[in-house]
């Protein structure tokens, strides 16, 4: 017994450094939110390029600011949900 505590002793001297104790859970809701943010953000800016539309009142260069607005929100909901799931994924095979 008092062996046991002695290597105990010497392994928290020799290694000074603390323990990480993140479980992949805590991992996978913390960026569970940060992506929820994002695709968040995205829908707004979706928003804001359907009433940049609205407004534009036909001039072809606002259309077009709106339309690449709605367009690349997209590309963004898109890539957003893509990690999510790649990050469920690789969290569920951990």
């Amino acid at each position: 017994m008092m062996f046991k505590s002695l290597i105990t002793i010497i392994a928290q001297v020799a290694n000074p450094f603390p323990k990480v104790t993140a479980n992949g859970s805590f991992i996978t809701n913390l960026l569970n939110i940060i992506f929820g943010i994002f695709g968040a953000v995205t829908l707004l800016f979706i928003v804001i390029g359907g009433f940049r539309y609205v407004i534009s009142s036909g001039d072809p260069k606002n259309t077009a600011k709106a339309k690449n607005t709605i367009i690349y929100a997209l590309i963004g909901l898109v890539v957003t949900l893509s990690a999510v799931a790649i990050v469920n994924f690789v969290a569920g095979k951990l």
